[in-house]
């Protein structure tokens, strides 16, 4: 089991009300969350949504130093692998 950019980009819509939005189109690998949109707030909840769907805890001080999308499926893709 992985995870793909397509699935947190789901996530990040739930975790943001359901709403789709603008700025989650296209290619959003590179992109931070801050220019997303997406706050510290935003990632711990996305971080809960995680764990919740893939079994993965995403220590707060790994998750506050998380810039891009890509960095985040990385971290939860490496602890995927080590479980597997």
């Amino acid at each position: 089991m992985t995870m793909t950019i397509t699935e947190l980009r789901r996530i990040l819509v739930e975790c943001a009300g359901g709403e789709d939005l603008a700025e989650l189109g296209g290619d959003i690998a590179a992109v931070e969350f801050e220019e997303l949109g997406y706050d510290s707030l935003a990632l711990i909840e996305t971080a809960a949504r995680i764990q919740r769907d893939f079994g993965v805890t995403i220590p707060e001080e790994q998750l506050v130093e998380v810039k891009t999308p890509q960095e985040l499926v990385d971290i939860v893709n490496a602890q995927l692998q080590d479980v597997a």
